[in-house]
């Protein structure tokens, strides 16, 4: 009777094993998911990223930013600053009334939600790709105006000719 238990759970511990090894064994033959990050880097992400931080520019080069503070008003962290400036006949600079004369985005308290990209009412603030946003100092996450606007129209990724 009681060698017969003992088989029995001899048999059980002997099946789990058996399981075990037939999936260390699937998986062991299979392509790593891993990448050797920094040598190697990702070149898709999932399309619902959201990533470094874009200010865009209309076909013409004209900024779409017209200065409404509507993302700094949606940010939950407090992370974007905008002092507007208005638009002069002689220096014309969005197709607003008004401009973002200076624009920062604190990329240390940045949570990457995406509501003042949702919030711009001309889609001039987008959420790229880019995934690399380290710095050695904290003023260097600090991105300004010039670091953000993109070099060329359409340089973010997005269609400059877009509606929003």
């Amino acid at each position: 009777m009681r060698t017969g238990a003992a088989a029995a759970a001899y048999l059980r511990r002997g099946a789990a094993m058996l399981r075990g090894l037939g999936i260390t064994f699937r998986y062991l033959f299979k392509p790593p998911i891993t990448i050797r990050y920094p040598e190697e880097k990702r070149t898709a992400v999932q399309p619902r990223f959201k990533g470094r931080h874009w200010l865009t520019l209309y076909e013409d080069g004209m900024e779409r930013c017209v200065g409404c503070e509507l993302c700094v008003i949606v940010c939950p962290s407090q992370a974007i600053y905008v002092r507007a400036a208005e638009n002069t006949p002689e220096r014309q600079v969005s197709k607003g009334e008004r401009y973002a004369e200076e624009f920062q985005i604190n990329e240390l308290r940045c949570i990457f939600c995406g509501f003042c990209e949702e919030a711009c009412p001309t889609g001039a603030i987008v959420l790229g790709r880019e995934y690399e946003l380290a710095g050695y100092t904290r003023e260097s996450l600090i991105y300004t105006k010039p670091m953000l606007t993109e070099p060329y129209p359409g340089a973010s990724g997005r269609d400059p000719g877009r509606e929003v």
